[in-house]
C-alpha cells in the first residue's frame, strides 16, 4: 500500500532527515539513509520479484544490487579501511567480477540480506570507532586514500543503485516515490 506515492507515511519513514551537526555526523546519516532507502525498495517482494531482471541484456536486479552493495560495503569497509586487503572479496572472483549480479537466483534472497546486513553492522562498529576523516589508508593498488574519500564513495555508490533501485521496482509492481 502506497501514500500518496510513498513507501511509508511520513511519522513511519526510518530515515532521518535533520541537520546533522558536523561532517562525520552529515556522512553517518547520507550512508544510513542510502541503505535504508535500498531496504525500503525491496520490501514486501518476494524472492522470485528481488531476482527479476530489468532488461534484456542487463543482469540487473535488486538482489543483484543487494548482494553488490553488500560486496561494496565489504570491499572498502572491511578489506581497505581496517586493512584485510589480503582477503578474497565476497561475490566477486576473477573470472566473473560481476559474479554479484550474475547469480540471481531467488534461493539466494535471503543469504544476500543477511550478508548485506552484516556488512553494514560491521561498518557500523568500524564508524563507531569514529576515525580520522584525514587519516589515508592503503588502497587496492596500494595508493594512499583518505578515509573520507571512502565514506563520499560509499554515499555515491548507493546514491546511484537506489536510482537503480527506483526503476527496478517500478518494472515490478509500479511502485515509485519516496
Amino acid at each position: 500500500m502506497s501514500f500518496d506515492g510513498m513507501w511509508v507515511q511520513p511519522e513511519d519513514d526510518p530515515r532521518t532527515m535533520g541537520n546533522p551537526v558536523g561532517e562525520r555526523a552529515t556522512i553517518r546519516e547520507y550512508l544510513t539513509n542510502y541503505r535504508l532507502t535500498l531496504d525500503l525498495k525491496c520490501r514486501d517482494l518476494t524472492p522470485a520479484q528481488l531476482a527479476a531482471r530489468s532488461v534484456p541484456p542487463s543482469t540487473m536486479s535488486l538482489l543483484g544490487l543487494v548482494r553488490h552493495m553488500a560486496r561494496v560495503e565489504h570491499n572498502w569497509f572491511h578489506r581497505v579501511l581496517t586493512g584485510h586487503l589480503g582477503e578474497p572479496r565476497i561475490y566477486w572472483t576473477p573470472d566473473d567480477h560481476d559474479l554479484d549480479f550474475n547469480h540471481a537466483d531467488p534461493a539466494l534472497a535471503e543469504d544476500a540480506f543477511a550478508e548485506w546486513r552484516a556488512q553494514i553492522a560491521a561498518a557500523d562498529a568500524w564508524l563507531d570507532t569514529e576515525p580520522d576523516l584525514g587519516a589515508e589508508v592503503p588502497s587496492h593498488d596500494g595508493s594512499p586514500i583518505a578515509v573520507r574519500d571512502v565514506l563520499i564513495h560509499m554515499i555515491e555508490e548507493y546514491a546511484r543503485h537506489c536510482g537503480h533501485a527506483d526503476l527496478l521496482r517500478e518494472c515490478i509492481d509500479g511502485r515509485t516515490g519516496q
